[in-house]
Parts: C-alpha cells; structure tokens; sequence
C-alpha cells in the first residue's frame, strides 16, 4: 500500500514550509531514511527523509512552493498503486486531489467522445492537463499514459506561485533561457516596461520575509525606548588575552569577547526579573531562568537561537554552546525549537566598527541589548584625563511594561559587572 511522505511538524510555532529542492525524481527508488527533499521554514533550512522504501509515486508540491506542516507532500509505493487518495486537499490543490467527474473504469466518460486509458485520464487530471486535443498513439487512436507523459515533458513545468504570478501579468520570466527548467517564482521579475536591464527583482521569501514582518510589527505594537551606556572594558579585554593563552586541557582558548558579555548579562538579568520577561495579551511573564537570545548573522538573514538557562551556565559552557549554536544557524541545520522561547536578546555589532545603536524588540520579549565597539574614552582619574577603552552598550525596553528607571538600574548595573568581569565570574 503507498504511504505518504508529510511535511513535519517543526516545533511548535511553524505553520509551513517553502520546499527549496527535491533530492529525488517521480519514478526513483527510494530507501528509509533518504533525503527526499531540502525545505526552508521562516527559521531554518531542514531535510525530509522517506519514511517508506519503493518507488516515488508522486510530488504533491514542486520547488518553490510552500506546504503545510502535517501536509501529504509526496507518496512511496510500488509502481503502479493507485495514490490519489493520499493526495492533499488544500483549498489550493482540491482540484488536483479530487476527480472531476464520477465515471466508471470504461474507456471514456460520458459526454465525451476522446478515448483514453484510465491511467492516463488519472494522471491528465493529477496534472491539469486538458487531453481532449491530444493525437493518442494508442490501439485505434487511443490515449495512453505515454502520451500524456510526453505533453508533460514539452510543457514549460512551472510552480503554481509562479503560474499565477504569470497569469496575473505582472511578472514575466526574468531570464528566456530558463525555460529548460521549472520555473520558480525566484525566475520572475516586475513586467513593467520602464524596469531597467540592470535592476535585479529579488522576492522577499523565508527567513527574510519573516524578519521583514516581525520587524514591522515590532515597531507597531510596542513602545520601544533605548538608553545608552558605556562600560570600562579594561578587565574584559584582559581577561580574554589571559584565556586565549591559558592551558589549552582548561578548554578556555575560544572563549571570545562577546561570550564574556553574554556571561555578563546572563549573571545580571536574575536581579531584574522586569527586563527578563515576556508581555502578550496584556500579562506579563517573568521567567526565573535566562533564556538567552544571540543574534547571528547568516547568509540566509538574522537568526536568533537561544542560550537555555544561560544564568546556570559556567562560561566555558556557555561559550560552547553559544558557538555550537552560531554554527548551526550558519550551516542553516539549526533545529526551530532552538530559535524559540527567549527571555531576552543581546546583539552584537561591535565587530563591525558600530559604536551604539538602535536594537530593535522581538517580542513578546521586553528588553534587548545592543553592544558596540570598544573605543577610548576620556574619563576624569586623580584630577587628570584619562584615555579608558569602553564598550558601548544600547539598551531597548518595550516602555509598555518596563519603566526607565529600571531599565537604567538594570545597564548601569550590568556596566559594573562587565568592568569587573573577573569577580563576576567568582560568584
């Protein structure tokens, strides 16, 4: 009996995902535990293996387009099992799924003078091919499945996204010499005939769609203040000289300059349980565990997994996790529970030169910390100036929930921590 292969579950907040590429061809043999296709959730890239062994019986969706989770996305069987039953019934794919008409196993359906096999009416109305024009090469003229196959190989194959983009006339495909291929929606660009040769149309899909949306949302739904600080990084930076030349058994040689102020915040935020919260639905949640988010720059866009329970951590364990989880993002294997359930962000654009910033929420979370370079600044000593290297630190409240007093405590306090970065690491 064929057995549908679905789209999984991938933790609790996704709803669907763009299939990027399949791995294997109707008609292929498929084992266990193979990759059939490379998927793309708002949060991460993701493998669905075959559940099944035998053939590919079918494709329920195409590169390019977005399936439900829990989905029958492709079947497995043994070559020529009957499979229409298992296909998706979406309000997008009912036609497909259904037949169009009752008939019985006769050589053709009534009111229609067309000969053609079942087998191939089947898959003519799986396809959306209309067959009626169609020179059959069958016993007296018959439609067969070859010759419905064939019409299928000549047709331009094309996602139904991109179809319909086509269909309303405001796309075209970008580039003719694609048409060897599927067409994608990724293959359309403006159809405007004012478009310049050298303008590139690029489709706001996955990770950057989402960002685009929780970025705007963000702004709308929250009442955001930042305030901005400096903390002496005398300490920080030597400490992490000292760590970067200590025994290399102590496993401490990685630890990097922004795992010690992710130590830092970790210890700090259990003291102030108003910035380590959540707010929806007008209540407010304030957890007792750190759930640290860390900002990663990708490829793909800005990922944000989370360091659990950060405030339990050693720094060396900390540091392993923090960097074993930027790995993951970037070799976009992160898992969607991994990027979900933060108590507070911090996002680091030090290294790029950045002084201090705007960081933006992710809600429902009420606070996020930006953190800049570090640089000298001229601070008052014994009646004389000083040159002090300082780190700059911008911090974003959602003022809905959090008032500025508490917010200022809250930086001032951890600008005390992370200048005296060693004895917080003794408590």
């Amino acid at each position: 009996m064929p057995q549908a292969i679905v789209m999984p579950k991938l933790g609790n907040t996704v709803e669907s995902a763009i299939i990027l590429a399949w791995r294997v061809g109707v008609g292929d043999p498929v084992e266990v535990g193979e990759a059939l296709c490379e998927i793309e959730t708002d949060k991460a890239t993701l493998e669905v293996e075959s559940s099944a062994s035998g053939i590919l019986l079918a494709r329920f969706f195409e590169a390019g387009d977005e399936a439900p989770v829990m989905e029958n996305i492709a079947v497995v069987g043994r070559e020529g099992e009957s499979f229409d039953f298992l296909a998706p019934v979406s309000a997008e794919r009912a036609e497909h799924a259904r037949p169009r008409v009752s008939y019985d196993q006769d050589d053709e359906k009534p009111n229609d003078k067309v000969s053609i096999s079942p087998r191939a009416r089947n898959l003519a109305q799986r396809k959306g091919i209309d067959y009626r024009e169609i020179e059959g090469t069958g016993p007296d003229g018959r439609i067969i499945e070859r010759d419905i196959r064939a019409l299928i190989d000549r047709q331009v194959k094309m996602s139904p996204v991109a179809k319909a983009m086509l269909e309303s006339g405001e796309y075209r495909i970008a580039d003719e010499g694609t048409v060897d291929k599927r067409i994608t929606k990724s293959d359309l660009a403006p159809s405007s005939s004012g478009a310049s040769p050298e303008l590139k149309a690029i489709p706001v899909t996955g990770v950057r769609r989402t960002i685009a949306k929780r970025m705007l949302e963000s702004l709308r739904t929250t009442a955001q203040l930042t305030l901005n600080a400096s903390a002496e990084a005398t300490s920080l930076r030597g400490l992490r000289a000292r760590l970067k030349s200590s025994d290399e058994a102590l496993g401490l040689r990685g630890v990097t300059i922004n795992d010690l102020l992710l130590f830092a915040v970790a210890r700090t935020l259990p003291a102030f349980p108003e910035l380590n919260a959540l707010y929806e639905n007008d209540w407010i949640y304030q957890h007792r565990r750190v759930h640290l988010g860390m900002a990663v720059d990708t490829p793909r866009g800005l990922l944000v997994p989370v360091i659990r329970a950060a405030d339990s951590l050693s720094l060396r364990a900390l540091s392993g996790e923090a960097r074993r989880l930027a790995a993951a993002c970037r070799d976009s294997n992160i898992l969607p529970d991994e990027l979900a359930g933060g108590s507070f962000t911090a996002t680091n654009l030090g290294g790029l030169g950045i002084e201090s910033f705007t960081p933006i929420l992710n809600p429902p979370q009420v606070g996020i910390l930006g953190i800049g370079s570090i640089n000298l600044k001229p601070v008052e000593r014994d009646g004389a100036v000083a040159h002090i290297a300082h780190i700059g630190l911008s911090l974003t409240v959602n003022h809905q929930v959090v008032d500025g007093a508490p917010a200022a405590r809250f930086l001032a306090q951890l600008c005390k921590n992370i200048a005296s970065i060693e004895l917080l690491l003794a408590v």
